[in-house]
């Protein structure tokens, strides 16, 4: 995909990049916590906060994550997506260098926001006696994950290997140029 070095914080991540712009990247994750589970990072290694960006590449990098955003969600057929970033240290940045976490998720996949307490029991059992049959088939369907890889704490998980991030990163790139060429990319 790149024809130079690009560097995540000090990590070097060429073959796991699957789209770069021109002051942006989107790599596969080392340890994704659901499969699609992608990163959208600033080229420039020196931009710690989102902050940081300049104009030129702020701009960039939301067309970027606008983009990214669309093709996960389609390629990975999600109902929606988590877009997060940890701005700091004090919220859980585990690296010194901006980056965005694309999730996709599912209407099933049990691993929301916790429901508002602010709402009475009697509501949720009528309002949400769907939501929890879909979130129960969905949990026993796929018990395996659920149980083994959604549930495991980041300590836990184990970070993939170089040969299967690259292949997941060629196969995304792939993806992506479909995606862009039928008209649903930026």
């Amino acid at each position: 995909m790149a024809t130079t070095d690009i560097f995540f914080y000090k990590f070097l991540v060429t073959k796991q990049v699957f789209f770069k712009s021109r002051h942006t990247y989107a790599l596969v994750n080392l340890k994704p916590l659901v499969p699609g589970h992608v990163l959208v990072v600033p080229l420039r290694t020196s931009i710690l906060r989102f902050a940081d960006l300049t104009p030129e590449e702020s701009i960039d990098y939301m067309n970027t994550l606008q983009l990214v955003h669309r093709f996960i969600k389609h390629i990975y057929h999600a109902d929606a997506l988590n877009i997060a970033i940890q701005d700091g240290p004090e919220l859980g940045q585990s690296v010194p260098h901006l980056h965005t976490h694309i999730i996709p998720r599912c209407k099933t996949d049990g691993y929301g926001d916790s429901i508002y307490t602010k709402l009475e029991v009697e509501d949720l059992e009528s309002q949400y006696e769907e939501f929890f049959a879909r979130k129960k088939a969905y949990q026993e369907k796929y018990e395996d994950l659920v149980d083994k890889e959604l549930a495991k704490s980041d300590s836990d998980r184990v970070p993939r290997n170089e040969e299967t991030m690259e292949k997941e990163a060629n196969w995304l790139a792939q993806e992506l140029e479909k995606f862009r060429a039928a008209g649903d990319g930026l």
